[in-house]
């Protein structure tokens, strides 16, 4: 009964200055409706950059790269074993490029319960002629329909079919940059230069757009059939596995043990991009900055009228407390105001950031670099939502708590005498 009672006191306080408690929860539904669509736009955002090349990049890679012997004639020597050894000028040894064994080493990594798929690549180096000028380049060949699968080819693709560049002999797919430089057309014939200075006519089947102009000026994409021709080398030659893991966290620790496993170089994505997770994780911690900063804010704004609402109220407090409430109870009503404040800017705040991120939605976004975007990027993830009123509350009965405090404290004999 008494709780119902104490319930009552405190609506009738919020009442008695509703237009301060209005514009209370007002400015805790404003700071949660720009926290959530901030945080969800940035996230979007982070989504958007990372996945532009972390969607095309292997979780692991294999390859075998060119590295000056770790065993030198003089290490050998009897003579010299215990002596500390400086050598300079170290020359690579003759190894070869491509990956021995590659199928056998594809089958057993297929059967591995940590992985999602692998695809084979192989890149040649190369000139796309144009006139009297070349342009230097690289052709990336392919298991087309595994790259598609596994690392999303398809979605980059500005124009064309990738299946083409299985379904037609010595078909190629430029880079947009690449694609302006010659000036070239689908369907057109080009011809490229190796390094060994053989020259190959390939049909355009398509363009490719990363979003990154120095890739895409460079880059091309041909099938692993086109690319093993136009390097000259056998049907089996693979110059790279890429692997894609069930868990993306766990590849720094199954790089190492594929590299000891397979004696391969080993290269994980976390490695690879470490720059790009460090952007993300720096414009998220901006976001969160300055959504709690707006949330802090508003939290003034409610202690500030709860202390006004205090000096104002101290013959009530002071009946009350006459009247056999006690400080607990005092302090249960103004924490029940502060909460109440919190509780419905709260709500309204999430269903007015909801529809502030689905306007940002719709904003058209027209940028040449990601022609699959036309949008805006919104993350519309629960998480923010939760973030957002379990932090409105915490402010909110922060705010309450401390003039809480000092109306518990109100000593009735000396208000009812001043007054």
């Amino acid at each position: 009964m008494k709780q119902k009672h104490l319930i009552e006191i405190a609506g009738a306080l919020l009442l008695a200055r509703w237009k301060q408690t209005l514009i209370a929860a007002i400015g805790v539904t404003f700071s949660i409706a720009l926290f959530v669509t901030l945080l969800g736009f940035m996230e979007g955002l982070n989504n958007l950059l990372d996945g532009m090349v972390l969607n095309r990049t292997p979780h692991i890679r294999l390859y075998n790269d060119t590295q000056p012997s770790q065993n030198q004639p003089i290490d050998l020597s009897d003579e010299y074993k215990d002596h500390h050894n400086f050598i300079s000028s170290i020359k690579p040894t003759n190894t070869r490029k491509e990956i021995y064994n590659a199928q056998k080493i594809i089958q057993k990594l297929n059967n591995d319960n940590r992985v999602v798929g692998v695809s084979a690549k192989l890149s040649a180096q190369v000139f796309y002629n144009y006139g009297n000028t070349d342009i230097n380049g690289i052709i990336n060949g392919l298991e087309v329909n595994k790259e598609s699968k596994l690392f999303a080819f398809e979605e980059y693709l500005a124009k064309g079919n990738y299946q083409d560049l299985e379904n037609i002999p010595n078909s190629i797919i430029l880079g947009q940059g690449v694609a302006e430089l010659i000036n070239a057309q689908i369907d057109d014939l080009i011809n490229i230069t190796t390094s060994e200075g053989q020259q190959f006519s390939l049909k355009v089947v398509g363009f490719y757009q990363t979003g990154m102009a120095q890739i895409d000026k460079v880059q091309s994409y041909a099938s692993l059939k086109t690319t093993r021709r136009i390097k000259g080398v056998s049907n089996n030659y693979v110059g790279d596995i890429q692997i894609k893991l069930k868990n993306l966290d766990k590849a720094p620790l199954t790089a190492i043990e594929y590299e000891k496993f397979f004696n391969l170089n080993a290269e994980d994505l976390q490695t690879a991009n470490a720059q790009f997770e460090t952007g993300s994780s720096v414009r998220s911690i901006i976001s969160y900055a300055v959504g709690i900063a707006l949330l802090i804010v508003s939290g003034f704004g409610i202690y500030n009228i709860l202390n006004m609402l205090i000096y104002e109220k101290m013959d009530t407090i002071a009946i009350l407390k006459a009247t056999g409430y006690n400080s607990s109870d005092v302090k249960k009503i103004f924490i029940s105001i502060s909460l109440s404040i919190g509780l419905s800017g709260a709500l309204f705040g999430v269903l007015l950031g909801y529809l502030l991120s689905n306007i940002v939605d719709t904003i058209p976004f027209d940028a040449p670099s990601v022609p699959n975007v036309t949008t805006y990027p919104i993350d519309y993830g629960v998480q923010y939502y939760s973030i957002a009123i379990i932090f409105a509350i915490i402010m909110t009965f922060l705010a309450g708590w401390l003039p809480a405090q000092k109306a518990s404290k109100v000593d009735p004999v000396v208000i009812i005498r001043g007054k």
